[in-house]
């Protein structure tokens, strides 16, 4: 099998079930019960925040579990937005956000919320010079995600950090699920506020996810209950799932350090490939991430093409799996200028740290012999 839409999701490592296991079945308790079983799972699941906050560079209290990248996204905007609304009702976030953010924002302006959506230039990024003019005094948040997950883009958060923080009162939140580990983030450097991630990105499971937040900011909770995560997100803590996205993350940045150049090396030459096969038009930038190439094949409709590669073990994907089954073009494509035909007909491939040269040579031959095929018979 060659797996090529780790966008989507990763296989979880190995060890990270292993983890998981061992955590459900001797550590099961509930953190909150008095006894000494539950006193077990609480020290268990605070090793695991002290791993994660040593791993990413932060502080104990500043780590946030949830339930993943998206409710990550959502308790920051609104929980920000809510938080703050006395002091302003205006919203910034770019046209190519994830659907988790964009649907949330989306929400906040049916609640009486403003919000200006950045547009992009045709390698996806946002201009710092149409930020710089949408912030007010009434701007409370800039949410911006750090790697685009159709495209790869890579946005300039370091600048964007800075631009807000020297023209506003703004809180800045990234969403960097796509980013972790493949394109470098340190949560101090970038001036951020709150920063999204989820495991099942990084080889962990699906089901769990972190929050960063900055110590001296406050959000209203989306989730009252409880009391956990110091009364931020109620609800009793899956700590099996937390124990192994903590032994994930170790093991992913691990690799990463000593992986990376590889998979540098392996989109340049999928980048190098594709420009010479027939018919392919690529939409990534050699800019972008390590780890996202998207192409288009106009003519051919990428379900067909999905389906084909398939039946050689071969997955790739379209677009976001949370959008990948609506027949709307993609808005993120539609964003960078591409007509409806290449949008339509957009396929994205997403590489891990386990993804080899020889994968992606069988995958390049099975495509150079798939795309005239196909061509012909949809003639």
């Amino acid at each position: 099998m060659i797996y090529l839409d780790n966008s989507a999701t990763t296989k979880p490592y190995n060890e990270a079930l292993d983890a998981f296991r061992t955590a459900s079945e001797k550590f099961f308790a509930n953190p909150s019960s008095l006894h000494r079983k539950g006193g077990e799972a609480e020290r268990l699941l605070r090793q695991a925040r002290s791993s994660i906050a040593e791993l990413l560079h932060v502080k104990i209290n500043e780590v946030i579990f949830t339930s993943g990248g998206t409710e990550s996204n959502n308790l920051a905007i609104k929980g920000t937005a809510f938080q703050y609304l006395n002091q302003g009702k205006h919203l910034i976030t770019s046209c190519i956000e994830h659907a988790s953010t964009l649907e949330a924002f989306r929400q906040l302006e049916l609640l009486g919320f403003s919000v200006t959506y950045l547009p992009v230039d045709q390698d996806g990024k946002v201009s710092l010079d149409e930020l710089k003019k949408a912030l007010t005094p009434d701007t409370i948040l800039v949410s911006i995600m750090h790697v685009n997950n159709e495209l790869g883009s890579i946005q300039p958060i370091k600048e964007i950090g800075h631009l807000i923080k020297q023209k506003s009162r703004a809180l800045f939140h990234i969403d960097d699920v796509q980013g972790i580990g493949k394109v470098p983030l340190d949560f101090n450097d970038v001036q951020a506020d709150l920063i999204s991630y989820s495991a099942h990105k990084f080889h962990g499971l699906k089901g769990n996810g972190l929050l960063i937040k900055r110590e001296k900011i406050t959000l209203l909770p989306l989730l009252s209950g409880g009391g956990q995560e110091r009364e931020i997100r109620s609800g009793t803590e899956n700590g099996p799932g937390i124990v192994a996205m903590a032994k994930a993350l170790r093991l992913y940045l691990n690799r990463a350090k000593t992986q990376k150049r590889m998979l540098e090396t392996i989109r340049t030459h999928v980048f190098a490939e594709l420009s010479i096969i027939e018919g392919i038009e690529l939409n990534s930038s050699m800019s972008g991430a390590p780890h996202i190439v998207n192409f288009s094949v106009p003519g051919i409709k990428p379900e067909v093409l999905i389906h084909a590669l398939e039946e050689k073990e071969i997955y790739v994907s379209t677009r976001s799996a949370c959008s990948s089954k609506t027949a709307e073009i993609s808005h993120v494509l539609a964003a960078v200028g591409l007509t409806t035909i290449r949008a339509r007909s957009a396929i994205r491939i997403s590489l891990s740290f386990e993804t080899t040269k020889e994968q992606i040579d069988i995958f390049l031959n099975e495509l150079q012999t798939e795309v005239p095929k196909l061509k012909q018979v949809m003639r």
